[in-house]
């Protein structure tokens, strides 16, 4: 299985044809980049389609990869929201703000722990 860009095969065709020198650099074309999963290479190689086993699998790949940058993002307020408090000296506006930092770093946990008892009552609501 190869990955490769569509502006990388045009390219190398193209360097081949003569229409491009092998120096020149892939971002002077004209085409956006197009990612192709396993597709056939220019020397007519064979690919294959790349497809999730089933919609549950989708749903649970997804509702990880949700949980985990909610669980980031939490951390990341966590973490703003010690050093605002640590650095705030006594400041009411700074203090604040660090405990609004606190605060949206707690929603950011509850949902991550809620996120996947969201999806299940998603699925048993339209019949999954």
């Amino acid at each position: 299985m190869r990955l490769i860009t569509a502006r990388l095969t045009r390219h190398r065709v193209a360097t081949r044809r003569g229409r491009a020198s092998p120096g020149t650099p892939a971002h002077h074309h004209a085409h956006p980049p197009v990612a192709l999963l396993a597709a056939p290479t220019a020397l007519g190689g064979h690919g294959t389609l790349l497809a999730a086993a089933s919609i549950a699998q989708v749903i649970s790949n997804t509702t990880a990869w949700i949980v985990g940058i909610l669980a980031g993002v939490a951390t990341l307020f966590l973490t703003i929201g010690g050093v605002r408090y640590l650095m705030a000296g006594g400041d009411p506006g700074e203090v604040e703000k660090a405990k609004t930092a606190l605060k949206s770093a707690a929603i950011g946990y509850g949902l991550a722990v809620l996120a996947p008892v969201i999806v299940t009552v998603l699925k048993s609501l339209v019949g999954g």
